[in-house]
């Protein structure tokens, strides 16, 4: 029956996800609208011309739809995160930044902020997302590190690694924001989470491992689920927990490093999504793997579309705050409905 239910959750997000990103990628100021950019996309395809100027091709490809897209893959990567983490930590408060990966992003964003740097580019890319992607996988290291001298004894070993190198580069941004107030404001509007002026650079980078995590992650499925049993309870049925741990940490780690590096610090997203799938489909990290990942971005594109026409003067909102308005007030709710214990079992 739960396998049924998560076949026809993974059907029903997969009709919805293109709804939400067609509708996403036609909210604007300029009047275009969803008709226009299926012309659009038709015309750069070669179909035909169908009267639209590079201006306008501009917009609807360029500037809305590589961003909706992109906010497809942050999302769906940080829901898949957020599963992975919950599995390995058997924390079903764990989510894509409690190993301290998002501390390193901000620390390397907000280094290369301080210097200068944010308007110069690499590669065809900015070096404020390589700065920030550096300083997740050198927090990643930190981690690993710390976590490694102790065997990876248990989950609790990540968790409190994961902590120490947080609270330790928040520290770091704390001092970097002291010795430039003139770059506060930008440091702090990068941690809020926001897709502005993101594009198809942006989503080249980050897509690559989002999918190599993704893939990870789906092979090792099975050993995901034989760990919820414990790691005795694993071992016994032929898991080698440490070493599937250690490969799931690295990762959810760059698929979380990636999406924070071109996103910013996007919370609630990888917390609320996993939990919600849970209840439909029961605890398999497959099902919870494929429908988190379409959950979380069809969540993060619509959250994107209201960051941008919620305030009447075309003013942005950060999409980290419109998801931590809409997921802080729903995680409650989920939490009266259903306590976060039975939904990592699986509820009935």
């Amino acid at each position: 029956m739960r396998d049924n239910r998560g076949a026809r959750l993974t059907l029903l997000l997969s009709a919805l996800l293109p709804l939400a990103i067609l509708f996403a990628a036609s909210v604007g100021s300029s009047g275009l609208g969803p008709l226009d950019l299926l012309r659009a996309a038709a015309q750069a395809l070669g179909f035909g011309d169908f009267g639209l100027s590079e201006v306008d091709l501009a917009i609807l490809l360029d500037v809305r739809l590589s961003r909706v897209l992109l906010s497809v893959v942050v999302g769906g990567g940080l829901g898949a995160a957020g599963v992975i983490f919950q599995g390995i930590l058997l924390n079903p408060l764990a989510d894509p930044f409690t190993v301290g990966v998002s501390s390193g992003a901000a620390l390397g964003a907000s280094t290369a902020i301080l210097l200068g740097l944010g308007g110069y580019t690499a590669l065809g890319l900015g070096l404020l997302p390589l700065a920030a992607f550096a300083g997740a996988i050198l927090a990643l290291g930190a981690v690993h590190l710390l976590a490694s001298r102790h065997g990876y004894a248990g989950s609790g070993t990540l968790i409190l690694a994961g902590i120490v190198v947080s609270t330790t580069l928040s520290a770091a941004i704390s001092l970097l924001k002291s010795l430039n107030e003139d770059s506060v404001s930008s440091i702090v509007f990068w941690i809020m989470g926001s897709l502005t002026g993101r594009g198809w650079g942006h989503l080249l980078f980050c897509l690559p491992y989002v999918l190599a995590g993704l893939i990870l992650a789906l092979i090792l499925g099975r050993d995901l689920d034989l760990m919820a049993l414990g790691e005795e309870g694993a071992k016994q049925l032929g898991v080698d927990a440490l070493k599937v741990r250690r490969a799931l940490l690295i990762g959810a780690s760059v698929i979380t490093g990636a999406c924070v590096a071109v996103s910013g610090v996007i919370g609630f997203v990888g917390l609320v999504v996993p939990h919600l799938v849970r209840t439909a489909t029961g605890p398999s990290h497959r099902a919870l793997l494929i429908n988190s990942f379409l959950g979380g971005g069809l969540l993060l594109a619509l959250a994107d579309a209201m960051s941008r026409t919620l305030l009447p003067g075309g003013e942005e909102l950060p999409v980290g705050v419109v998801t931590a308005l809409v997921g802080g007030p729903f995680f409650c709710y989920l939490l009266g409905r259903n306590p976060l214990g039975r939904t990592m079992g699986g509820s009935k």
